[in-house]
């Protein structure tokens, strides 16, 4: 698995963005895959999880109804749509993959180098 995410950029509150994780590995559809984020000085936290089959998402509460995952395992990519963001959103964005469905990240095997995005107010 070799991850690589972008579509990170600075857009204003209020704006959409859509983050995407492209895996070049031949085995993307037998991991479940998640989103999480980084902000300045703060800790990595969970943002979004998918199933392997795409059925099931889970999304922390901050982003709930703001964000959504999606993937597509026909083209090995992982999606993050994400609409009214806020300044708190700033972070770097990282997706990785994980052989169980889960939000903590030392589940996660594999993780990508992560994009910026900022929110400006």
């Amino acid at each position: 698995v070799q991850l690589q995410a972008c579509g990170g950029g600075l857009v204003q509150a209020g704006d959409s963005l859509r983050l995407s994780c492209a895996d070049s590995g031949r085995t993307f559809g037998s991991y479940y895959m998640g989103w999480f984020r980084q902000a300045p000085g703060k800790e990595r936290e969970f943002v979004a999880a998918i199933s392997r089959n795409g059925i099931s998402t889970a999304y922390a509460d901050s982003v709930k109804g703001r964000f959504t995952i999606s993937r597509d395992n026909a083209k090995n990519t992982v999606y993050l749509q994400m609409s009214s963001l806020k300044p708190d959103d700033t972070a770097v964005f990282y997706c990785a993959a994980s052989a169980r469905f889960s939000g903590a990240a030392p589940d996660y095997d594999y993780w990508g180098l992560g994009t910026l995005v900022t929110v400006s107010s």
